[in-house]
């Protein structure tokens, strides 16, 4: 293994083949998954040309399947022309206007259901809202909402008509949603007086009024739901109450048949430096991958209530949420709020309630339920729980193995799954009828999808568990189409470094001798100690496998002679350590580190927190982290965060 490589340390040995009594059930067994592959291999694009014709509704079929002629700026069904509403709702009226399509629950506590009939009345309500008011196909419209019914409805809505929404985060400040309306070019702001989160009205209206009142001249205007009724100021002439123009707005409403490589949605990503990146993705090749995803990976049926626990703000919610579940005609469930809100027990009263038999959500947040204890979850019924998913980042093997004996009682398959805000859809998971899982694995690519770990030359690494980057070797539809207004950042961002050749994913990786790949974190985050590259997934889970840690996240630090040294933010069960303690169990987790994956990967430092810096997705802020670690002074946007007043513990001053 060459010196430049990333090197794995984490030794996983445990294995979990899927379940006798789920893999008699599913959808695919590991026959039907392998005849999968074998059909994507003989003939990629002929492969998903199959699903695109057989699992979408198309009101202009396409002849063409893949257009390379401009590439790495693929496309795919190019003359194909099809609605994404239309196949979410339109196409389960007959068959499934009755069922439940979402049901909802805010932090307190109030219910509402939607059935596809009135979930589809809603959406050509709202779409001949927007119309109007003047919003064309090829217009923009942001969405900055509350994690409520309502905020698929808009997505729907402009998905109806052949606008381009870009949902924006509720946690983000003014400054963040003014510079996204602004790339945007947006000419209509759909928002709501607030949301209840944490006990607390997050107040929406009022940071979209400051973002507007700072620029954003494209907006003439702005649709404000009524969510908390607590009072907000209506600029006449421009703010319009969504319930008053829903009262006279038709229930009919015909799609407007797009272009398969007409944008469906532009989704805003963080980059390492610089302004935000636009990610635009396409209609049809994006929900072909939402689509046949929701299938393989969550085993989808008829009879499920699938809960995302993701904020529709993120891409997990636009796949996961919005769009593949409602293409396969389940039932989704939302939740506005917290999850620890009014007791640590929420999530799992919300599953017991309302029959919930997918689950899915973060490592984060299991790792936070994890450490406020085995009895919450012990409450409640969890009986109908059938598959439980993760996503967002590596999952550590002891919160997976936490996930599977408490939540999961031993009996229920886990789907890790690896994909990005750029790859539009899963690329990496478990079949969970077909496929061995193992703790910390996202297993294996699904069909149609190829990927490589390669070395700094862009050669692929054959050798066994040597880390290298991953990247994608064929394009797939769910792909990224460009960077909104910026191509040139696209090509180079995501393409540059191996000549075109492969899509970067940006993610260190290895694969075991089973062919199943291990996450290593981010490559921006690779840690170089005396000469070796470590990824920070690795050290962090050998931490958190000691009895004592729920939690904990580790960055570099400039050293002198390693060049860099490990530091090391750590959340322990109970309360936080001081003192002597803390030394005593610090000497305890750098010892426990070395017998994990050897003496190269100690922390230096090792700072006790009550909690680490994460947004309210559940996302560790990890350059804010850096800068701690470094003693710089914090200049980073900290209004996102779920906890600001984290940041003077995690710097020593508090």
């Amino acid at each position: 293994m060459s010196s430049d490589n990333i090197a794995s340390v984490l030794t996983e040995n445990r294995v979990f083949p899927p379940p006798a009594e789920f893999a008699a059930r599913a959808r695919l067994n590991a026959e039907k998954l392998a005849a999968l592959h074998a059909e994507a291999q003989a003939d990629h694009t002929g492969f998903w040309a199959g699903l695109a014709k057989k699992n979408l509704g198309w009101q202009t079929p396409f002849t063409q399947v893949l257009d390379d002629s401009a590439a790495p700026n693929y496309r795919w069904f190019t003359d194909g022309k099809l609605n994404a509403s239309a196949n979410c709702l339109d196409r389960h009226l007959l068959a499934r206007g009755d069922k439940i399509a979402i049901r909802f629950e805010g932090e307190k506590g109030d219910t509402r259901n939607y059935t596809y009939k009135q979930l589809h009345a809603e959406v050509c309500k709202l779409a001949n809202v927007l119309k109007a008011q003047g919003v064309n196909k090829g217009d923009r419209v942001v969405i900055y909402m509350p994690m409520a019914p309502e905020a698929v409805i808009a997505m729907q809505a402009c998905a109806r008509i052949g606008a381009i929404h870009s949902v924006v985060f509720g946690g983000f400040s003014a400054s963040s949603l003014k510079d996204r309306i602004e790339d945007t070019g947006a000419r209509l702001l759909i928002t709501a007086d607030g949301g209840h989160r944490a006990g607390n009205i997050v107040p929406l209206k009022k940071v979209a009024d400051e973002a507007l009142a700072a620029g954003c001249k494209t907006i003439g205007k702005v649709i404000v739901h009524q969510r908390t009724s607590h009072g907000v100021d209506m600029q006449a002439g421009r703010d319009l109450w969504w319930h008053e123009l829903m009262d006279t707005a038709s229930e009919r409403c015909e799609p407007e048949w797009v272009e398969s490589e007409h944008p469906l949605f532009l989704l805003y990503t963080s980059g390492s430096t610089g302004k935000p990146k636009g990610i635009q993705h396409s209609t049809g090749g994006y929900l072909l991958g939402a689509t046949m995803t929701t299938q393989w990976v969550f085993d989808i049926r008829d009879d499920d209530v699938f809960w995302c626990t993701a904020d529709v703000g993120w891409i997990t919610g636009h796949s996961y949420v919005a769009y593949g579940p409602l293409a396969n005609g389940a039932t989704i469930l939302m939740y506005e709020g917290a999850p620890t809100i009014p007791d640590a027990g929420r999530f799992w009263k919300i599953c017991q309630d309302h029959g919930v038999t997918i689950f899915y959500t973060a490592p984060t947040a299991i790792r936070a339920l994890m450490k406020l204890g085995e009895e919450w979850p012990n409450k409640y019924d969890l009986s109908k729980l059938r598959l439980l998913g993760s996503v967002g980042e590596p999952i550590n093997p002891e919160a997976w193995m936490w996930y599977h004996r408490v939540i999961g009682k031993e009996r229920l398959p886990i789907v890790d799954t690896w994909w990005q805000t750029e790859t539009g859809a899963i690329m990496i998971a478990p079949v969970p009828g077909a496929i061995t899982t193992k703790p910390g694995s996202c297993t294996k690519p699904l069909p149609g999808i190829c990927v490589e770990v390669v070395d700094e030359a862009g050669t692929p690494i054959r050798e066994q568990d040597a880390g290298g980057y991953l990247v994608v070797s064929k394009p797939w539809p769910s792909m990224l189409r460009t960077v909104w207004g910026d191509n040139e950042r696209y090509i180079k961002t995501y393409w540059g470094q191996f000549q075109n050749k492969y899509y970067v994913a940006g993610d260190s990786t290895h694969r075991d001798a089973d062919g199943c790949y291990w996450i290593m974190g981010r490559v921006d985050d690779v840690l170089n100690v005396s000469g070796h590259r470590l990824g920070t997934m690795e050290v962090e889970s050998a931490l958190v496998s000691h009895p004592r840690i729920a939690e904990a996240a580790v960055v570099g630090r400039p050293h002198e002679v390693k060049g860099e040294s490990v530091f090391a933010f750590v959340i322990a069960k109970g309360p936080r350590p001081t003192g002597e303690e803390a030394d005593k169990l610090a000497k305890e987790l750098r010892d426990h580190v070395a017998k994990e994956i050897g003496a190269l990967a100690k922390p230096d430092d090792i700072r006790f927190a009550d909690n680490l810096p994460k947004t309210r997705s559940g996302k560790i802020m990890r350059r804010l982290l850096r800068s701690i670690a470094k003693g710089e002074e914090i200049t980073q946007d900290t209004s996102t965060l779920e906890n600001p007043a984290i940041v003077a513990q995690l710097s020593g001053k508090a």
